[in-house]
């Protein structure tokens, strides 16, 4: 046999292999627990794109919530349980998908974790520190991953700003600006089962402020690579009482590190959608711009030596990075490890420490101080 044939031969069997290997690699069992955060729907809306995700149950306790999704989506009835027990005993997910009240995670993790069974929530990861180290205790007593899962994590220009910082194109960060928002979730038009617990304190930790507020606190906790700051100091307003008379609607936070600010403006306020930030370094500046239906893909920068600023679409993001299911698949498959970024664990406890404090400092109209505080033991 010559080289060549060898060589054809060669490339044959590997891609004989490669296509075994394909076709033998059944995709990941997911559950969905809980229909009342409206996310869901962008979940449902997406799956028939991702073949490396399958759907084996929904659980949902209110009847009749289950009869609007059976009709909506028009998925197989047999596909829907009342009980988060019910549908993790019948179908064994590998993850679960939580769309509950933010409140409704702890429990819907209890549940999953003792069975090796990982999660996604929507975000905040929980309403209290206390409830966030609970679920980092379960994570780790039992080897689980549990993910957080933000809109702005799958924007291309935030991780193009990320990694403009990082480069040192704008030298050290100084500031930190967060707007994100909207119209107010009345407003827009929410579902009932979605409205009834956002705008309850106990079930969403507060309004705004927890709702909008989470986000950019978030990215900041990325962008300060997990720092704690030193202190925290949030200002809430009831702006439109008689719509949510339970809940603020609109906030500021503001975190100090100490070299750098962070301001997150989080609102049901703003006139309309937003998803943005500033960031400032010593020597330059990226504005992460929202153009209507191009809102994730456009930065604004001006960097040391330039006379002006100027607009550029930020790089595509690349799998597993680019979308959520994307980034479930490769944590379950064992091909990424969560850590240190927007979705993962670790930064999600400190973000819901920080908004944690963040609630007790617009209670009480004092600064937190973080670093005189002792951390929490579970």
């Amino acid at each position: 046999m010559t080289p060549l044939s060898l060589l054809r031969l060669f490339f044959a069997t590997l891609l004989i292999t490669y296509s075994s290997f394909a076709q033998t690699t059944p995709p990941i069992r997911v559950a969905i627990v809980g229909l009342v955060h409206g996310h869901v729907q962008g979940f449902l809306h997406d799956l028939s794109s991702h073949p490396e995700i399958t759907l084996v149950g929904i659980a949902e306790p209110d009847a009749a919530l289950r009869q609007t999704y059976i009709n909506r989506t028009h998925l197989p009835e047999k596909l829907f349980f009342s009980s988060e027990a019910e549908v993790l005993k019948s179908t064994h997910p590998q993850a679960i998908l939580v769309y509950t009240s933010i409140a409704g995670h702890r429990a819907a993790i209890e549940q999953a974790a003792p069975l090796h069974i990982a999660a996604m929530v929507e975000k905040p990861l929980a309403t209290t520190y206390e409830d966030a180290l609970a679920i980092q205790h379960l994570s780790e007593q039992y080897h689980v991953p549990v993910l957080t899962n933000y809109e702005t994590t799958w924007y291309a220009s935030n991780t193009a700003a990320y990694d403009i910082l990082a480069s040192g194109k704008i030298g050290d960060l100084r500031k930190l600006v967060v707007h994100d928002g909207h119209r107010g979730p009345k407003e827009i038009g929410v579902g009932p089962e979605f409205l009834s617990w956002l705008t309850d304190p106990k079930q969403n930790g507060g309004g705004a402020l927890f709702d909008f507020g989470c986000y950019g606190v978030d990215l900041a906790t990325w962008f300060m690579h997990g720092e704690l700051p030193l202190t925290v100091t949030a200002v809430t307003l009831h702006i439109k009482p008689g719509v949510y008379p339970n809940v603020d609607d609109d906030s500021t936070i503001i975190l100090t590190y100490p070299h750098a600010q962070a301001i997150i403006q989080g609102s049901w306020n703003w006139p309309f959608d937003r998803k943005d930030m500033e960031v400032y370094g010593a020597k330059g500046f990226v504005d992460t711009v929202y153009l209507n239906s191009a809102h994730g893909d456009n930065i604004r920068l001006r960097l040391p030596g330039e006379t002006s600023e100027r607009t550029e679409t930020a790089p595509p993001l690349t799998a597993p990075h680019d979308n959520s299911l994307n980034y479930l698949a490769a944590v379950l498959s064992g091909k990424l490890q969560p850590q240190h970024d927007l979705t993962s664990l670790d930064t999600n406890v400190t973000v819901v420490r920080i908004l944690d404090a963040a609630r007790r400092s617009a209670q009480t109209g004092r600064a937190i101080r973080l670093a005189d505080e002792a951390a929490a033991k579970y």
